[in-house]
């Protein structure tokens, strides 16, 4: 993800159909935008998508949203814990089924190309602004659902959609008239930033296809404002990704680099606390390349490996 103008503001939630209620939790930062939406789904039974952080107001808060209803579960699109943290606290709290995809795979291009990732890209580095935001936003939490999901299981009448891409683990919820759950794969506010090597690109493509297959109206994204017209956002994202890679490809013709020289090459006037996430969605596209024989390189820690344009 990158910033926006959405990053601090806003309310805390709202409804927005009778049986669709967001509350935000309140989690702003530059990876996060104005908060992580939590999801509450249903009317008589309720459905709750993406606890949030572990936070005792929230908690709070969507305690009393469910007005004693029955909660037929608490289900995570992915494992990245600005979305799973408060999970076990709420299951415990309502008495409620942790839903979560079935144990997942990464697609292992990363690794197939001899590219190594330490702590500093998948969990917090002891490091200090936005760094630090960017590889908490990307720690999983290793939580063991009670529920595992298979890519089309139907879950109070939500169709379960495996999208991998943001993570391995990813999935949306799809419902017949038109409404896409859409996590951190389709956001208004912002790109979704595809870490590896949980992340990945060419997933990520191919997931933003099957989605705009279904030509989605309406989105409930895990940040950000509503999307009225999802099918519309997911193809300006197609678009995004497509103009990012050919800005990199450009860079790469420039002769050979590490990815810290790429991103530099390419991300033209970059805030410095944006730079850490662009270095991520600089190396998803570069293992992209790699895999698809439009690049090499060196292998290694993917910091310091260089890349280059195949031959």
């Amino acid at each position: 993800m990158t910033a926006d103008s959405d990053r601090t503001g806003g309310q805390t939630g709202g409804r927005i159909a009778a049986d669709i209620l967001r509350i935000r939790a309140p989690n702003p930062s530059p990876m996060t935008g104005s908060g992580t939406n939590t999801w509450c789904l249903g009317e008589r039974r309720l459905l709750i998508v993406d606890p949030g952080p572990d936070d005792d107001d929230h908690l709070a808060r969507i305690v009393a949203a469910t007005a004693g209803r029955r909660v037929a579960g608490i289900l995570l699109t992915h494992g990245h814990r600005d979305h799973t943290a408060l999970a076990p606290r709420l299951a415990q709290a309502l008495d409620a089924p942790l839903m979560a995809f079935a144990p997942s795979q990464a697609s292992g291009r990363a690794g197939a190309l001899g590219l190594t990732f330490d702590r500093s890209i998948s969990q917090p580095a002891g490091t200090s602004g936005a760094r630090d935001n960017a590889t908490e936003q990307q720690a999983a939490a290793p939580l063991a659902p009670d529920i595992a999901l298979q890519d089309g299981d139907e879950v109070e009448g939500w169709a379960v959609l495996h999208t991998p891409g943001h993570m391995h683990d990813h999935i949306c919820l799809w419902r017949g008239d038109g409404t896409l759950v859409t996590g951190d794969t389709v956001m208004g506010w912002a790109t979704s930033i595809i870490p590896p090597p949980s992340g990945d690109l060419i997933d990520y493509m191919a997931s933003l296809a099957r989605l705009a297959a279904l030509r989605p109206r309406l989105g409930l994204p895990g940040h950000g404002e509503v999307l009225a017209d999802a099918g519309a956002r997911i193809a300006t994202l197609a678009a995004h990704r497509r103009a990012r890679e050919a800005s990199i490809v450009a860079a790469l013709a420039e002769g050979p680099a590490t990815c810290t020289e790429l991103t530099a090459r390419s991300y033209a006037g970059l805030p410095e606390h944006l730079r850490f996430a662009a270095e991520l969605t600089c190396i998803a596209h570069l293992i992209a390349l790699a895999s698809e024989g439009r690049a090499t390189t060196t292998g290694g820690p993917w910091r310091s490996a260089v890349f280059a344009k195949a031959g």
